[in-house]
């Protein structure tokens, strides 16, 4: 292995490179170079550099590969990006840092033969059949390559994290890195974050089944554009005065994504879940007189609507959603629950036992119905679409084995599902008037919300059945005596005949 007798940090290697080109070192250069360092030799070998838009972190990355191959030039260094061009972009940078820097002459090999702007190989002694560094989109493909330290230059951008599925395929193929670096192979993470979900999240989001963040244990390096203090970190080019028409001319949350690092969609859904009014409080029902009332942090709420938007979706009926949404005496919207129903197939464990197999539609209706009796709904609305046109009997049936007193009301839907989506939820939370359970953040439907575009084809069967509550008038049924399993709780005023003792 060629070894170089080492006498330049990498701060001190930036600063010389710095002086060539007549300008002067930043300060918030300074620190990313002495955290890059302090990270490699003291062994930390995964590594997230998050820094704001144009603050130069590419370049000072680009600087640190060619420092790291100055240090050992058998180095082999893949950089992914999120296109190819990305990629070569820092690719090139780091040869021509290597063609110009002083301390880098000894690297420069005799024959260019490999010396492309893709891949370039130093002189050096070993003989390896990977490159010194080489450039890949996060497409291509990196079977069969090897590498000491692959660096993820923006590899997260909106057109790869603006829905779930493509989020999930990013993850993918980052997945891939484990399989080309050595035992002690690093990685390393820059960028800005394009997604609520972003791979550079810090907390995991349990919503989408993660149970630890995807970087996790990562060493991190966050430097926003402006400091905790209300101080800009680049105050030589970004001022306070910069910063500020920066946020006039910029949509807020491009600004708080890629200038403060937030966990953002740089660009606003069309059902913004920031407009939502969470609640954690439980539904409180109380009998008197033979009524039943039902009472949510306070509020007296004065009808329901329940909407089952089915579907078998696959084999395991995947994608039927039942919803159900409280109205109170104030005009407001209770998102109470939303659940996603599931059929198990015959050999399923949940299936076992002296019970005969039931089919897939008797499953989801005996699923809708516990949701009706636990949730105190009187009515349930059906979409009748496609396999919806049998399942009401199959509903009523199910309801009256649990003795749970509830109409179903059957709904042949002909607007576009889009439509209905937009009209349900633009005026009720433009006026904040809809509120949601705590226990909704656990299902899909806030990712759902984030992701949903009326052009879009990502998942939205949660969004469609909330839609469907909102959209249904309740049926406010007259005020009458009735048994407390089918107590009416919803305060409705009504016609009704008093009895008089007294001689006028």
């Amino acid at each position: 292995m060629k070894t170089v007798n080492i006498t330049a940090s990498f701060a001190e290697f930036v600063w010389i490179w710095d002086q060539m080109l007549g300008l002067n070192l930043p300060g918030h250069h300074r620190k990313m170079a002495d955290w890059l360092e302090d990270c490699w030799r003291s062994g930390k070998r995964e590594m997230l550099l998050m820094a704001f838009r144009n603050s130069g972190k590419s370049t000072l990355v680009g600087l640190f590969c060619a420092w790291l191959l100055y240090r050992d030039a058998d180095m082999r260094i893949l950089v992914l990006a999120a296109d190819l061009d990305l990629a070569k972009k820092m690719v090139r940078n780091v040869k021509r840092v290597i063609e110009r820097h002083p301390l880098m002459s000894t690297l420069l090999p005799d024959k260019r033969i490999d010396w492309g702007s893709e891949r370039f190989t130093v002189a050096r002694t070993a003989v390896l059949r990977d490159p010194s560094m080489q450039a890949v989109g996060i497409g291509g493909n990196i079977t069969g390559s090897r590498a000491d330290i692959v660096i993820c230059d923006d590899v997260e951008v909106p057109k790869n994290s603006d829905t779930a599925h493509k989020r999930a395929e990013l993850r993918e193929k980052l997945g891939e890195i484990a399989y080309v670096l050595g035992p002690r192979g690093a990685q390393l993470y820059v960028g800005t974050p394009h997604s609520y979900y972003s791979i550079y999240a810090r907390e995991a989001r349990s919503e989408v089944g993660e149970a630890a963040p995807f970087l996790d244990g990562f060493s991190r390096f966050e430097l926003p554009i402006v400091n905790k203090d209300g101080a800009s970190n680049w105050p030589e080019r970004f001022d306070l005065t910069a910063i500020k028409a920066m946020r006039i001319r910029t949509p807020v949350r491009k600004f708080q994504s890629q200038m403060m690092l937030e966990m953002v969609a740089p660009v606003a859904g069309m059902l913004d879940p920031a407009k939502l009014r969470f609640y954690d409080d439980q539904a409180e029902v109380t009998h008197g007189n033979g009524r039943m009332t039902l009472r949510i942090g306070g509020r007296t709420m004065v009808a329901s609507a329940c909407h089952f938007d089915p579907s078998f979706g696959s084999l395991r009926g995947d994608g039927a959603v039942v919803a159900c949404v409280y109205i109170c005496d104030q005009g407001e919207y209770w998102l109470q629950d939303v659940a996603w129903l599931r059929a198990a197939n015959p050999g399923d464990p949940a299936e076992s036992g002296d019970r005969p197999w039931r089919d897939e539609a008797s499953q989801l209706c005996a699923q809708v119905a516990d949701f009706m009796a636990r949730h105190h709904l009187p009515s349930v609305r059906v979409e009748t679409n496609g396999i919806g046109r049998f399942l009401p009997n199959i509903l009523r049936r199910e309801l009256k084995s649990i003795g749970w007193a509830a109409s179903v009301v059957e709904h042949y839907e002909s607007t576009n599902k889009a439509t209905r989506i937009e009209d349900a939820f633009g005026a009720v939370m433009g006026a904040g008037l809809l509120h949601v359970h705590e226990g909704v953040r656990h299902t899909p439907f806030l990712r759902q919300m984030r992701d949903w575009h009326p052009e879009g084809n990502g998942p939205d069967d949660g969004l469609d059945a909330v839609a469907g509550c909102i959209l249904h008038d309740p049926v406010r049924l007259p005020r009458v005596d009735m048994p407390v399993k089918r107590a009416d709780w919803r305060g409705i005023g009504g016609i009704f005949r008093a009895e008089s003792h007294f001689n006028p």
